[in-house]
């Protein structure tokens, strides 16, 4: 899906609909390695196939943390307000984390506008993200990996 240019009044007009789901994201053993380091969470079913195998899993999986971390990425891939004088993470209502994501597996967004309020200076915008897993293999999981309500605060 090709990158939308929004002002705020064309978002906040778009509350109660889908925004978009992106392209797929592969997150590779390196990528997986990488946030370990920088996060201090080594824990070894992220690191070592063996010992993510002894646990009941084909091999390494990515962190929770990570899959959930694209969110703004993604967002940003599919559109950007135009008219805003800043904008803030403001936070989850809820995060779930539904199934593991198997190395060299690939993620996507799918994004869905549930709910616009006004907030002193702006407005929040709630976000549900379902986070799709496609496993290594090609095929596409039944459920997402993972499924947040973010809410993103922008700025007149």
């Amino acid at each position: 899906m090709a990158r939308r240019e929004l002002t705020l009044a064309e978002l906040r007009a778009l509350e109660g609909q889908h925004l978009g789901t992106t392209g797929w994201h592969l997150l590779d053993q390196d990528t997986i390695t990488t946030f370990a380091g920088t996060t201090g969470d080594t824990e070894r079913i992220h690191l070592d196939a063996g010992a993510a195998r002894a646990r009941g899993l084909d091999g390494t999986i990515a962190h929770g943390l990570l899959t959930l971390s694209l969110g703004p990425m993604f967002l940003q891939g599919l559109f950007a307000v135009t008219d805003h004088s800043r904008v803030l993470n403001y936070g989850f209502d809820k995060v779930r984390f539904l199934a593991p994501v198997p190395v060299d597996s690939s993620i996507r967004m799918a994004v869905h506008l549930t709910k616009v309020r006004r907030i002193q200076g702006g407005s929040a915008f709630h976000l549900t993200q379902d986070f799709e897993l496609k496993h290594p293999d090609g095929t596409v999981a039944e459920r997402p990996a993972c499924v947040a309500e973010a809410v993103v605060a922008y700025f007149d």
